[in-house]
């Protein structure tokens, strides 16, 4: 993965090209604080926006989008379907109703959150697959250029592929070196889903772990940007998350160093010390 810059891209299984890091707003307020973290975002130089309906905040992303005046085909904006939504009629309302709140004509890439919400647990598949059919209608009719889905393990996919027209893009997961899911990133890489990073510093509490702390002292680089260089040697997507401006351009500033295979591998063995992915099936939500 030999990338110069933000603006260099993967390309999903569609032919749509994605900017290889997203900038994440999980966790950043609505308002203000969303408003101008995006824009200093842009400002920055990223090209790709990761919100979600259930983030709350997808008007003041919108918002922040419009404020920086760039022009909208230069941009990849991400939204997600959240759990109460599944099903097909609420679907095709959730995804008209999240282009309302950015501002948007339409979305570059629209996920299913979460595959297994606690109030669908005994049909789930079935609303997976009516979700599926809305979002397939939505990339037709022009309103999303590429579907996929987060928080999916094989089962989920397998059941979800059983009636796909449209085959998903991505999935997007807790993947870090705490969590590196070893069996969903080889399922995915074989059924043509990019492998998307969302937490790739750990939420944050890799920041502080003295491996990694280490790693940053021999490169010369932050403990984030080694994070986040990390992910994209892997061949991750990775969706770093600031509301601090110099962070949100630090966190971009990874292309003029390169982690050995040593290094690599030290990070690897870092399982567990901030948590791991949450168990789709057992979520309370």
């Amino acid at each position: 993965m030999n990338f110069h810059a933000l603006t260099d891209t993967y390309t999903l299984n569609n032919g749509v090209k994605i900017p290889i890091i997203g900038f994440g707003t999980w966790q950043t307020p609505s308002g203000e604080v969303a408003k101008k973290s995006v824009l200093a975002a842009i400002n920055a130089g990223y090209r790709h926006i990761d919100t979600a309906a259930a983030y709350g905040n997808e008007e003041s992303v919108g918002a922040g989008i419009k404020a920086s005046g760039i022009n909208r085909q230069d941009l990849f904006v991400t939204s997600k379907l959240w759990n109460q939504n599944h099903g097909y009629k609420r679907t095709k309302a959730a995804i008209d109703a999240s282009l309302t709140r950015l501002g948007l004509d339409y979305l570059d890439l629209y996920l299913i959150h979460w595959p297994n919400p606690v109030a669908m647990r005994d049909h789930w598949a079935e609303l997976n697959s009516e979700s599926w059919q809305a979002m397939e209608e939505a990339v037709r009719a022009g309103k999303i250029r590429a579907i996929g889905v987060s928080n999916f393990r094989k089962r989920h996919l397998d059941a979800l592929l059983e009636n796909a027209e449209i085959k998903p893009a991505v999935n997007q997961n807790f993947l870090n070196p705490s969590d590196l899911q070893p069996e969903l990133v080889a399922e995915n890489k074989k059924l043509g889903l990019l492998n998307e990073a969302y937490s790739p510093l750990g939420t944050g509490g890799l920041l502080k772990n003295e491996t990694v702390q280490q790693l940053a002292s021999e490169t010369g680089k932050s403990p984030a940007q080694v994070l986040i260089r990390w992910s994209l040697q892997q061949g991750f997507l990775p969706l770093p998350k600031s509301v601090h401006p110099e962070y949100i351009k630090a966190n971009a500033d990874v292309f003029d160093f390169e982690l050995s295979p040593e290094q690599m591998k030290t990070l690897d063995n870092l399982h567990g010390v901030a948590g791991t992915a949450l168990d789709p099936d057992q979520a309370e939500f």
